[in-house]
């Protein structure tokens, strides 16, 4: 099963833990995902391609993206960037899913109140967490994505 689009859509990734950002991956590619991944191991990684200003930055031209949130990132943390995203006129169409350990239901409201597209607990034992990827990969194939470009017109 592969995603049927007229456009190609790229899934942004902000993971610090290497082997969760493998699964994520390699789960998602299983459930029929064969659009490209970019990987961001933490907050101000993410931060700096999502609001960069050089002519070269993906953003400076149309494309969709989906972002893979952690909130528990070095550097800055998710809620900020969540925040940040939400609150800028071109990215607060970007959709965002926070993926996290993290199931302080303040912390799940919060997401929510700022604007996330849906929170999903990463499940500690790595059979749920294999399951939940694959679940969400297939959740992901059915997504309308807008494009968005950071280019000032």
């Amino acid at each position: 099963m592969t995603m049927m689009t007229k456009r190609d859509v790229t899934i942004l990734i902000a993971e610090d833990d290497d082997g969760h950002a493998s699964l994520i991956q390699r789960n998602l590619r299983r459930a029929g995902w064969d659009h490209p991944f970019i990987r961001f191991r933490d907050g101000l990684e993410t931060r700096e391609f999502l609001f960069s200003e050089e002519p070269d930055s993906p953003l400076q031209k149309a494309g969709s993206y989906l972002l893979l949130l952690d909130i528990r990132l070095p550097k800055v943390n998710g809620i900020e960037i969540l925040r940040a995203i939400k609150e800028d006129p071109t990215l607060r169409r970007l959709p965002v899913v926070i993926l996290t350990t993290t199931d302080d239901p303040k912390e799940v409201k919060r997401c929510h109140e700022l604007g996330c597209s849906c929170y999903i607990r990463k499940p500690l034992e790595y059979d749920d967490f294999v399951k939940a990827i694959r679940q969400l990969g297939l959740l992901l194939m059915l997504v309308e994505v807008p494009e968005i470009a950071r280019s000032r017109r």
